[in-house]
């Protein structure tokens, strides 16, 4: 997690040594060794930012949602007590997991309040491929946590959208025209490999921001001017691209 947010960690040290021996044994399938790995590791932690590290990989080897809760919530705690620059970048990823283990114990309100926490700190992410797992997956989180129950999207009239009268008063920034989703659809079941190539980073990281909407329209108008789609896909394309939720 350290070197993945962008933060440094001495390799040499003994919790470090403990965890990348316990993410070795993981992606060897022996989850067990990886387990007691990490507890060797919390038992020896010298410091609140040594066992914010091993709180985060323990989180994962829990058995059920109460303890995956547990350890995230004992990583952030101990990221709060460390409070400088070496837990910055932590914070996104923190509150996803935790989003996450609300979610998962039907608790979409706090769920969801931790996604929206994470959108907020998100650009701490150095750019990079971490930095877009954390972007899609608080997107995700925020999207299926919306008002307490299912996806929420914006449909082509934000005051009439997709879930119903009155949705486009519930949805957030982060929603997207349902529509988008739809073509995303169909170009999946087919195929199309370069609309998805062009569409799919920016649709999936959507969080809402000025940045997002020109990324997200840029590439849609990309795919559009290529005229590679049929006849009907261009013409709901071409609707999409001038739609007010993108300009």
């Amino acid at each position: 997690m350290a070197e993945e947010s962008g933060a440094q960690m001495d390799p040499e040290l003994p919790v470090v040594r403990l965890c990348v021996e316990g993410m070795r044994a993981e992606a060897d399938g022996r989850a067990d060794t990886a387990h007691a790995l990490f507890r060797r590791a919390w038992d020896i932690a010298a410091d609140d930012y040594e066992a914010c590290i091993v709180a985060h990989y323990l989180a994962r080897h829990q058995s059920s949602p109460e303890g995956t809760l547990r350890w995230n919530q004992e990583c952030l705690d101990r990221a709060d007590l460390v409070g400088d620059e070496r837990v910055r970048g932590f914070y996104p990823s923190l509150y996803v997991n935790i989003g996450h283990a609300y979610q998962k114990l039907g608790q979409l309100d706090l769920a969801h309040a931790y996604f929206v926490r994470a959108a907020e700190c998100v650009s701490e992410i150095p750019e990079g491929r971490y930095g877009d797992w954390n972007r899609f997956a608080v997107a995700a989180g925020l999207r299926s946590t919306a008002a307490g129950a299912g996806t929420l999207v914006l449909g082509p009239e934000a005051g009439t959208g997709a879930a119903g009268e009155g949705a486009g008063e519930q949805a957030g920034p982060w929603a997207v025209d349902e529509r988008i989703g739809e073509l995303l659809a169909r170009w999946c079941a087919r195929a199309e490999l370069p609309a998805l190539g062009l569409t799919l980073p920016a649709y999936l990281g959507y969080l809402g921001t000025d940045d997002d909407r020109l990324r997200l329209r840029t590439a849609l108008h990309m795919v559009h001017a290529g005229r590679r789609l049929p006849a009907d896909e261009q013409t709901a394309l071409g609707e999409v691209i001038g739609s007010a939720a993108l300009r």
